[in-house]
């Protein structure tokens, strides 16, 4: 298990990340979301021990990153969001200098490098300068090198810039792969892709943590703009009469006559939409009303992910206070520190 507490980062006066909390658990994929400067690759590189934290602890399968920064980073495997490749050196001879780095037996070394390439489809550019690689290339070439010597944690920021489709589709399934043995953090701007492969997401927001939990239920916590679209065939009165009645129906806020007896309805729900769509189905069929089309529209990643980062963080009267005070580093809210003066 990957732990974080109360992680923090000052630069001068701007608080970047603002005392997170969270942990990651065995066999997870956690996606990391957030704007273009949120804290996201902030905090990666403090977990990754790349950037000294202002406050807060990082744990690593047992291990601190700061106390115990050796034992603690070889448990992890990370990818930037700018690939950390040599471009003067051929793909083979990178993958090895990285390999020796990270100090892989030399006798397990070749089959090592072989098993990343495998996975990451570039053993057709081994030998090739890197330099020479176009940008999808050079983005699955720092990949196998977050892979090698099989890490237990995974750290990946945006993992998939660069990549054509199909790529994209074969980096994904290999991350919902590596779950298996590794757990993973993921950062990606495509909320597709989050939704995809990720088991929980935190979504974060000027240093800030403004949500975080399964997809499934970020999503079911704004079923208050649920809305049902119905298209039915028959009497239209009727029809109006058994959706406007049914338990869990705010109002009918359109209908369209759409010809031939065909009309459309769309409704605005109080609750879940799974009860309300089975009693209109139910009582429409006996009463001899066809219903031709019903679905529901509801709030995917990408609407609850626009709705959390622009709504304001709520801090307990503890954390106000702690805010306001200067930390151990001697930097406070208002930013800087105090220097002493030349003797």
């Amino acid at each position: 298990m990957i732990n974080i507490e109360n992680l923090t980062k000052f630069y001068g006066s701007n608080r970047a990340v603002n005392r997170i909390s969270f942990t990651i658990n065995d066999n997870e994929i956690l996606g990391f979301l957030g704007p273009n400067g949120a804290g996201k690759s902030t905090t990666m590189n403090m977990i990754a021990g790349y950037l000294p934290m202002s406050d807060g602890t990082v744990t690593i399968c047992g291990s601190d990153i700061t106390t115990e920064p050796t034992k603690a980073k070889s448990n992890i495997g990370y990818l930037p969001e700018i690939p950390p490749v040599y471009p003067d050196m051929k793909v083979r001879e990178y993958l090895s200098f990285c390999a020796g780095l990270k100090k892989v037996p030399s006798g397990k070394r070749k089959e090592e490098i072989e098993r990343v390439m495998g996975l990451l489809k570039i053993k057709d550019v081994e030998g090739k300068l890197i330099r020479n690689l176009s940008k999808g290339y050079k983005q699955r070439v720092g990949f196998a090198q977050a892979l090698l010597g099989d890490p237990k944690f995974l750290i990946l920021d945006e993992p998939t810039v660069g990549l054509d489709p199909n790529q994209v589709a074969e980096v994904r399934a290999l991350i919902k792969s590596l779950k298996k043995g590794h757990s993973v953090i993921f950062s990606s701007h495509i909320l597709s892709e989050v939704s995809a492969v990720c088991d929980r997401v935190i979504i974060i927001n000027k240093g800030d943590i403004k949500a975080m939990d399964t997809i499934e239920n970020l999503e079911k916590s704004f079923t208050a703009t649920l809305v049902l679209h119905i298209k039915v065939k028959g009497d239209r009165t009727k029809a109006a009469s058994i959706i406007e009645l049914t338990k869990g129906v705010k109002e009918i806020t359109s209908i369209d006559d759409e010809g031939n007896g065909i009309y459309s309805f769309t409704v605005s729900l109080e609750g879940y939409a799974d009860p309300v769509r089975d009693s209109i189905m139910a009582e429409c069929i006996s009463s001899g009303i066809s219903i031709l089309e019903i679905y529901t529209d509801k709030p995917d990643l990408e609407k609850v992910f626009i709705e959390l980062i622009n709504r304001p963080t709520k801090k307990s009267g503890l954390q106000e206070l702690l805010d306001e005070m200067p930390d151990e580093s001697g930097e406070d809210a208002a930013g800087g520190s105090e220097e002493k003066e030349d003797e």
